[in-house]
């Protein structure tokens, strides 16, 4: 069973890198959160108006990366490969201070911030680790791509299908489970375009930033990045990644069992209020004598401070 107590970071961890999609530096810096605040970030460039609260209400956007925007229109983009490591290193509660519209792409993947937050080391809070417990199956189906989910209370486990028609990507599947802590694969897994479609990105505005130093490119039968593949199932690795970054954004820990078709963020973004649509689907749990608090979800997710 995951551990039962809310946790943020030791101290505070101060970082830069390029945004994949703008192509501007970015300064971060993570600050050690208090219990049952969730994930907030901070646009320290606006004066005013400048929280956003990590939660799937709030996302504006999920074309190529999630993109999240609070009442007065301040965003934050390409969040998910940072929440996803807040997920796998059990942090619950964190600001995310940035002066810029997008959070560092780093390498492509989220080693990066895993290793900068077990560098920093972790805090345990007195408060319990509240839980999404799913109570039955719930499943959404968009032509050719699904996500379902059923119950299960050990933890989060995602069985994840991905088909290219490509040679190298090609149909690609893995099963995770998030209580192993055998998962460095699953982090260290980078972000991947063909090489037919880095032109066309570009030409919409997108992935001003990218290279081959933070995405793999595949160009037919060929990895165009020096070194290859990090492991033989780096794509759909990275895209249990980004699903895992994505559905943090439900403010909860999963108690449930993923099985995914050819998904992505739009569809994590829609199957997230797939779920929360129906109270009959869920349950949110604390471990302290299995404390139900399941009316939380309906408190309001823009309460932005002002100034802050």
């Amino acid at each position: 069973m995951q551990n039962l107590n809310q946790k943020t970071i030791q101290k505070s961890i101060s970082f830069q890198g390029i945004g994949l999609h703008s192509g501007k530096v970015s300064k971060i810096k993570l600050i050690p959160g208090k219990e049952d605040a969730g994930i907030i970030f901070k646009r320290v460039d606006l004066k005013n108006n400048n929280i956003i609260q990590a939660n799937f209400k709030n996302v504006s956007s999920a074309r190529l990366c999630t993109t999240l925007k609070n009442n007065f229109g301040a965003t934050v983009s390409t969040v998910e490969h940072l929440l996803a490591a807040f997920y796998i290193t059990g942090i619950d509660n964190v600001i995310v201070e940035t002066d810029n519209v997008e959070i560092p792409i780093m390498d492509g993947s989220s080693k990066d911030f895993v290793n900068l937050i077990n560098q920093s080391g972790t805090k345990e809070l007195s408060a319990k680790r509240k839980f999404l417990k799913i109570l039955k199956k719930v499943e959404l189906v968009d032509n050719k791509k699904s996500i379902t989910i059923k119950p299960n209370n050990e933890g989060l486990d995602v069985d994840f299908e991905l088909g290219y028609n490509n040679e190298i990507i090609g149909n690609q599947k893995n099963h995770i489970n998030f209580n192993d802590t055998k998962i460095e694969e699953i982090y260290s897994s980078r972000t991947f375009c063909l090489f037919e479609d880095v032109e066309k990105i570009k030409n919409s505005g997108l992935a001003k930033g990218g290279s081959l130093e933070n995405a793999i490119v595949v160009k037919g039968e060929t990895v165009l990045n020096n070194g290859g593949l990090r492991n033989k199932k780096e794509f759909v690795n990275h895209k249990i990644l980004d699903l895992v970054g994505d559905f943090l954004l439900s403010g909860y820990r999963i108690l449930g069992s993923v099985k995914c078709v050819q998904g992505g963020h739009h569809l994590s973004n829609q199957f997230l209020k797939e779920v929360f649509k129906d109270e009959s689907n869920f349950s949110i749990i604390r471990f302290n004598n299995v404390e139900i608090i399941k009316k939380d979800f309906k408190r309001p997710v823009n309460k932005l401070a002002v100034n802050a």
